[in-house]
C-alpha cells in the first residue's frame, strides 16, 4: 500500500500494515525552513510547490499540506487587508461583518479571482502533479466556526453567541459556502482527495460543549454531507481541550478528528476509537520543539502503544508545529510510527 492508501484505510477505521504519519499544517515551519516569506509565496506559485516538494522528500509523510498558513487569506479574498509578519502567519487586520445585510453584501464570486487563492490552487496542482497518488495531497483552511469569527471578530462573536445568536448562525453558514467555493475546483478536478479543516475556535478553551453544539457542530455537518457528495474525505482539527466533547465529534461526520495534546488520548481512544479515526497527539512544542530525541522517543511510543491497537489512528503533533522544530526530531517522529510493530 502507498501511502495515500495507508492513510485512507486508517480513516476508514481499518487496519493499515503501519501506522499513517503526517505534521499537522506545517506551514510556518515549511516556510521558515525554506528561507523564504508568507508574502513572497503568495505570489509564487511555483515556489510554494517546491517548498513543499522538498520536505515531502526529505521526510516522506504521509500527508502533504499546500496553502497551509494562509487560511485568514481566504477571508481578505471578500474584504479586509492582511498583515504580514516576519514569522508567523499572515493575520486578517480588521473583520468586516457586523450585521446580517453585510453578509448578504459579499460575493463569492470574487474568490476565484483572488490572486493568493489562485497561488495556492495553481501550487496544489502542481504538487500533485509530482506526488501522484503515492501521498495524500490537500490544502487548508479554517474550519467554519472560526472562519465565522474572522469575518465577525472572535470577541464579537462570542459575545454574539449570546446576544445575537441569528447572526452568529448566519455568518456561519456564509463561512460553510465560502470554504466550498475555496475547495471546489480542486475537488472537482480531482487534485485533492481531502480537504483539511482548523477550527480553533471551536475549543474547549474558548467555547462551552452547549455553544459547541449550537453553532459550531451544524456547519461541521454541512461540510461533511457536501464533502461525501463530493467523495473526498475531511480531516479536522480543533485545539485545546475538548475532553467535554469527545463524543460529538462523531455527530461532525468528519472521516477523521485530529485531537490537541490536552485531550488524554486514551480516554479520546475509549470514547470514540471504534467510531471514528484519531490523529494525535504528541506535544509540538514541550516535545517536538524543545524535547531531546530520547524525550521525543518516549512521547511518541507512548502514543503509538495507546493509539495505534485496532487502526483507526494517525501519528499527528497534537497541533501545527513551530518553526524552530530540529530536523532530528522530526526524522525520529516519521520513523518510529513508519517502524512501529506492535
Amino acid at each position: 500500500m502507498n501511502s495515500k492508501e495507508i492513510v485512507f484505510k486508517a480513516m476508514e477505521m481499518g487496519k493499515p500494515p503501519r501506522v499513517p504519519v503526517a505534521p499537522f499544517g506545517c506551514g510556518v515551519w515549511t516556510i521558515h525552513r525554506s528561507g523564504t516569506t508568507f508574502k513572497a509565496l503568495s505570489q509564487d506559485a511555483e515556489r510554494m510547490a517546491n517548498t513543499n516538494l522538498e520536505i515531502y522528500r526529505k521526510f516522506k509523510p504521509d500527508i502533504v499540506y499546500v496553502g497551509s498558513g494562509y487560511n485568514n487569506l481566504h477571508a481578505a479574498a471578500l474584504g479586509g487587508r492582511i498583515v504580514f509578519r516576519e514569522i508567523g502567519a499572515p493575520d486578517l487586520e480588521d473583520p468586516y461583518v457586523d450585521s446580517i445585510e453585510d453578509i448578504q453584501k459579499l460575493d463569492l464570486s470574487k474568490i476565484p479571482s483572488d490572486p493568493v487563492i489562485q497561488t495556492i490552487w495553481k501550487a496544489a496542482r502542481m504538487v500533485k502533479a509530482q506526488i501522484g497518488d503515492e501521498a495524500v495531497v490537500t490544502v487548508t483552511a479554517w474550519g467554519p466556526f472560526t472562519l465565522a469569527g474572522q469575518l465577525m471578530g472572535v470577541e464579537k462573536m462570542m459575545r454574539a453567541t449570546f446576544k445575537n445568536k441569528e447572526l452568529v448562525k448566519a455568518t456561519c453558514d456564509f463561512a460553510v459556502k465560502m470554504i466550498q467555493a475555496i475547495f471546489t475546483p480542486l475537488v472537482d478536478d480531482g487534485t485533492i482527495p481531502m480537504i483539511t479543516m482548523a477550527d480553533p475556535t471551536a475549543s474547549g478553551d474558548l467555547i462551552s460543549r452547549k455553544q459547541f453544539e449550537a453553532f459550531a457542530l451544524p456547519p461541521l455537518q454541512q461540510m461533511s454531507a457536501w464533502a461525501k457528495q463530493k467523495g473526498v474525505k475531511i480531516l479536522l482539527h480543533i485545539c485545546g481541550d475538548t475532553n467535554n466533547r469527545l463524543d460529538l465529534f462523531g455527530q461532525t461526520g468528519v472521516d477523521c478528528i485530529s485531537l490537541d495534546h490536552k485531550v488524554e488520548l486514551s480516554k479520546a481512544k475509549a470514547e470514540i476509537g471504534n467510531k471514528m479515526c484519531i490523529a494525535g497527539n504528541v506535544n509540538p512544542v514541550v516535545v517536538l520543539d524543545r524535547g531531546s530525541v530520547s524525550e521525543v522517543s518516549e512521547v511518541v511510543n507512548r502514543c503509538l502503544e495507546v493509539g495505534a491497537p485496532g487502526g483507526g489512528f494517525i501519528l499527528m503533533p497534537g497541533c501545527d508545529h513551530p518553526p524552530s522544530v530540529p530536523d532530528d526530531n522530526l526524522r525520529t517522529f516519521y520513523e518510529l510510527a513508519k517502524n512501529y510493530t506492535r
